[in-house]
């Protein structure tokens, strides 16, 4: 598989509210919701056509998205890619010298494993990589 762009992620302050624009206009609705207790954080997906919008509420006050709110409020977090070998890709991007935010592969949401590239080292954007368990 060729990778592809997975989705976009948007940190909210709350799901339920940030949906309603959505719904509103768009007349879309969102997947189940998820807790990710490791991560302090509750994901959404929304499908736009072939395009996923993943909405990010924070669980805790130490979560990622709590600090990420904090500092820049509510907006565009992240894009990802699916990968379908996502300890080779972390592997490369480590020898390449690029700075990922992690040394293995975390759980996300789906039961998938994800990485993520520091803004530094991508452009000024928050990349995360993904794969989904076979």
């Amino acid at each position: 598989m060729e990778p592809k762009i997975d989705h976009i992620g948007i940190a909210v302050n709350s799901i339920e509210e940030a949906f309603k624009l959505y719904r509103d206009l768009l007349h879309i609705e969102k997947s189940t919701e998820e807790i990710l207790e490791d991560r302090g954080i509750k994901v959404t997906f929304l499908y736009i056509k072939d395009v996923r919008i993943e909405l990010m509420e924070p669980m805790r006050e130490d979560s990622e998205i709590s600090n990420f709110l904090k500092k820049r409020g509510e907006g565009f977090h992240h894009i990802a890619f699916q990968v379908d070998n996502i300890k080779m890709v972390l592997e490369n991007a480590k020898k390449m010298g690029y700075k990922t935010l992690s040394d293995e592969p975390n759980r996300g949401a789906g039961g998938s494993l994800v990485f993520f590239l520091h803004p530094k080292s991508a452009n000024g954007i928050l990349t995360e990589f993904v794969e989904y368990q076979k």
